[in-house]
């Protein structure tokens, strides 16, 4: 393992100590106070409702061996003779910006080992791609991957953080607008890049998908020299980008199903519990499976596919990593619930072309009735209205039974999908989670299938829990 100690973040982010060891080893990093345990290094984050460096002294009673406060928040509150009397063997230190020195330490971290790392950033599927990606990789490595969704300008550093022994990393990016995959691609540096598409998220605040395309490219800046760039150029932004974009800084390797590919899949049959196709690849065809049903995750092990061979990876422990892959909770996570039916659980975050996605899935499965329960997607600005009418337009192209609907701008679902010809008696606009909820006790039945989207801040993981 490499280490980094209080003294780096004197060093590298121009800290102060207060009291404590400048020897002290920074290991196991913590945001939150109720998370964190003995010997771990809490980091105190000012947020819009909280400052997190006012909690300090729970962060200390927990076991924290070290707090890195920002100074602006605390440095007129600390009562440093109790702090030595009560915790003389800790460490406080404090800094200008906790979050920036979060990344700084992170981008220190990183250059201290020569590991393949592969980041991995797109409008959709990132979490189910780095999953797939990570589960081939530890065929041969000891892989670190980003737990949850954590790809923002601090779940990021915090993955990066976790490095011990590891030989190979698998980090996601996300963004919402101009230079924040700019900033993680700097703090990462991957060794191969991967854009798994350019589609319509955010799009309320970056104003065009070729806006979106341009955030998304953001990754090559930190690119290391010779670097992999893996697309999906199945991808009409991506593919004519491709087309029309020639570098010799980094090499191009492409997967898809309808467009010529480095990495193709034929023969494709799809079901409610996943996929099996063939591929030709090294002069020999082999037979996929995939363990989770859709399109969407053949395009991801297609993804996977390359980014095995390209680490040499043995094509038969590519596959297994493929059928054995584990997809983060919410997404596209499937049971059955206490009365036999099946609830599809895709609830952690939505926008067009993820919809369009899920309900593609839920049209092909068997099921007594089809359920699609959708919610608003959020941060759509001026396209909201067009993008909720198209989601209805899926419904209805994809035969849904019985549509609910949740949220302000649903009711452009529920508007395009009485257009496009679904009836009237099988379309419910609730006006709450609870209302829907109480609809479907009384709707659902052994047999059916029912899919439950939205973006986050719609909570419908408040639904599943009442219907499961």
């Amino acid at each position: 393992m490499k280490e980094i100690y209080v003294k780096d973040v004197l060093r590298i982010c121009k800290g102060e100590i207060l009291i404590g060891n400048e020897n002290e080893v920074l290991e196991d990093f913590s945001k939150d106070t109720r998370e964190v345990k003995d010997g771990d290094i809490y980091v105190g984050i000012k947020g819009e409702n909280h400052d997190g460096n006012l909690l300090y002294k729970d962060a200390l009673k927990n076991g924290a061996k070290v707090c890195i406060l920002q100074k602006e928040s605390v440095s007129n509150k600390l009562d440093m003779n109790k702090l030595r009397e009560n915790y003389p063997d800790r460490t406080i230190v404090l800094v200008d910006n906790t979050v920036k020195a979060l990344q700084e330490l992170a981008a220190y971290k990183r250059s201290l080992y020569d590991i393949p790392v592969i980041g991995v950033t797109g409008s959709v599927g990132k979490t189910s791609t780095k999953d797939i990606i990570a589960s081939v990789m530890s065929k041969k490595y000891n892989v670190l991957k980003t737990l949850g969704n954590y790809n923002n300008q601090i779940g990021l550093p915090l993955t990066i953080l976790r490095l011990k022994d590891h030989d190979a990393m698998v980090v996601e990016m996300g963004m919402s607008q101009l230079g924040e995959i700019s900033n993680l691609t700097r703090i990462a540096k991957p060794t191969v890049a991967v854009i798994t598409n350019v589609g319509t998220a955010h799009i309320g605040i970056l104003g065009s998908r070729e806006n979106i395309l341009k955030a998304k490219l953001e990754i090559l800046e930190g690119l290391k020299e010779n670097g992999t760039l893996v697309i999906n150029n199945d991808n009409d932004m991506l593919h004519n980008w491709k087309e029309n974009n020639k570098s010799d800084k980094y090499k191009v390797i492409t997967f898809g199903l309808e467009n010529e590919s480095n990495v193709m899949a034929r023969d494709v049959e799809t079901s409610e519990n996943g996929s099996t196709y063939k591929i030709d690849i090294n002069n020999k065809t082999y037979n996929v499976n995939v363990s989770v049903g859709g399109t969407h995750f053949v395009l991801n092990s297609l993804c996977a596919i390359a980014i095995g061979n390209l680490f040499n990876i043995k094509m038969e422990d590519i596959l297994e990593g493929i059928a054995n892959f584990e997809l983060t909770k919410r997404r596209m996570e499937i049971e059955k619930n206490k009365i036999g039916a099946t609830i599809i659980n895709d609830c952690y975050n939505a926008n067009y072309d993820s919809m369009k996605a899920a309900l593609e899935y839920l049209g092909k499965i068997n099921a007594n009735k089809k359920i699609a329960v959708l919610g608003d997607m959020l941060e759509l600005g001026e396209f909201s209205r067009m993008l909720h009418e198209k989601v209805g337009e899926e419904v209805a192209k994809n035969k849904i039974d019985i549509l609910l609907t949740v949220g302000d701008m649903s009711k452009y679902i529920v508007k395009k999908a009485k257009e496009q010809g679904m009836t009237e008696d099988k379309i419910y606009n609730c006006k709450n989670n609870q209302e829907a909820i109480d609809l479907l006790n009384n709707t659902i039945e052994k047999g059916d299938a029912i899919l439950l989207k939205a973006s986050n801040g719609m909570n419908f993981q408040e639904i599943f829990e009442k219907i499961r």
